[in-house]
């Protein structure tokens, strides 16, 4: 990215924020939501509330007051950013997939028994259990662009049966445990309430073991190709289409695959998938019609199963789909392994926007911090889909500078530009930088672009 680039992103972060005015109680509020947004995005190794504050000039106490008490909704800010991407995917360059929803979740670790939802489960950042806490999300992505709609925190059963704990934490009576999988249909709801069309939805082996999330997806009428785990109970569909009887037992997929003539008669479809992160992968692939067996009964209608297996490697996975018979295998792998881009979002909101850094003890300023990476991530790959060419450089005022910007730094820049005077506070606004100063950097965009 060259200087007048870097330097344009200053107009261009103050008009993608301004749309979120009216979700501030107060205009000082929405300087707040200015700095905390430009903090995320600077080269600060560490992006807690003390040291963006401090960056900015701002009081420590008032950005803490801002995330914790001032009045501004982050559902709102969550609404208009959907409906901020739904307006900008139809210009977004197409691979051939249309637009695909992600489900995932992500642990964050961390120390001690406060923060809300914390206790010792799996974390699937280490790898392992250990001390932390789950986030559940809904990404999308589309060609190269991707970015995070949605999230929420997971309540374990033990924090949801201590109210007492639960209220020390701010955590509110109506939210209470639920599983992952239902999270997850909540966030797909509220993105179709808010106009978002996916032409498929993918999602790891935790949610496809799920029958309760295949069945809701079904309901909907969505597509999709999901991983499932080698013990998924199947069985291959005979050519004829009869559902099974009550009696018959289910066979897990591993099995399945091996032993059915269906699957056993069929050469491997070879498939090249491109991942820019990891290079070139290809992939054999079989696939035919089975019965799922859910809960102890079989499922009303069948399923694709796939049976993928790495050519390199010999690493084996298994994807389910609802997807009409006469859609490409090919074209069925390709959407199960695009469940890397929300993989993607995470690394790069966890190493460059301060996704895992938030210090505090307080349920809504936890979801108010997420609500908030969510928000710079989804700049940041705007940024990205510009500089590939996918959008327009013009739109809102991502174009190259005029002269009248050559001159200002980025972080007082975003929050002058466009705005009128009310929404100033000498508080807030913080001083030109120092050439030690933080600066909103090019990792995060070409972090973004190169993925």
């Amino acid at each position: 990215m060259t200087t007048e680039q870097l330097q344009a992103l200053g107009p261009a972060l103050a008009d993608f924020l301004q749309r979120f005015l009216f979700c501030c109680g107060y205009t000082q509020t929405f300087d707040h939501l200015q700095v905390y947004c430009r903090g995320l995005l600077t080269d600060l190794p560490r992006k807690s509330v003390e040291p963006m504050a401090r960056a900015a000039g701002t009081p420590v106490r008032t950005l803490q007051e801002f995330l914790r008490d001032h009045v501004w909704s982050r559902t709102q800010v969550r609404d208009l950013l959907q409906e901020y991407v739904r307006d900008f995917l139809p210009d977004v360059a197409d691979d051939g997939l249309g637009t695909v929803g992600l489900v995932d979740e992500t642990g964050q670790p961390k120390k001690g028994t406060k923060t809300p939802g914390v206790q010792r489960q799996h974390c699937g950042r280490l790898g392992k259990v250990d001390n932390c806490i789950v986030t559940v999300h809904l990404g999308i992505c589309k060609g190269t662009y991707k970015t995070l709609l949605d999230g929420d925190l997971f309540l374990p059963e033990e924090w949801s049966g201590d109210r007492d704990r639960c209220r020390a934490a701010g955590i509110p009576d109506e939210v209470v445990y639920r599983p992952k999988w239902q999270i997850a249909l909540e966030q797909v709801d509220r993105a179709l309430a808010q106009g978002l069309c996916f032409d498929w939805l993918t999602f790891d082996e935790g949610y496809g073991k799920s029958p309760g999330f295949v069945c809701g997806l079904d309901d909907r009428h969505l597509r999709f190709v999901g991983e499932v785990p080698k013990s998924f109970s199947c069985v291959a569909a005979p050519r004829a289409g009869q559902r099974p009887g009550p009696a018959v037992d289910g066979h897990a997929a591993e099995q399945v695959v091996r032993q059915a003539s269906r699957f056993v008669g069929q050469d491997w479809q070879r498939v090249r998938l491109h991942r820019q992160t990891l290079g070139k992968e290809v992939w054999q692939v079989k696939a035919a019609q089975v019965w799922a067996k859910q809960e102890g009964e079989w499922s009303a209608r069948t399923y694709w199963l796939l049976w993928a297996r790495n050519e390199a490697t010999g690493e084996e996975k298994y994807f389910l789909s609802n997807a009409p018979l006469r859609t490409p295998v090919a074209t069925l792998l390709r959407v199960g392994f695009r469940r890397w881009n929300v993989e993607h979002s995470f690394r790069v909101s966890k190493s460059e926007l301060g996704f895992g850094h938030y210090e505090g003890q307080d349920y809504e300023a936890l979801l108010r911090h997420l609500t908030l990476c969510q928000l710079a991530l989804t700049f940041a790959a705007e940024q990205a889909a510009r500089l590939r060419g996918e959008k327009p450089g013009g739109d809102h005022g991502a174009g190259l500078p005029g002269p009248e910007h050559a001159e200002r730094p980025l972080a007082g820049a975003a929050a002058r530009h466009g705005s009128a005077a009310v929404y100033h506070r000498d508080y807030s606004v913080p001083p030109a930088p120092q050439p030690t100063s933080p600066r909103i950097t090019t990792k995060k965009t070409r972090a973004m672009s190169l993925s």
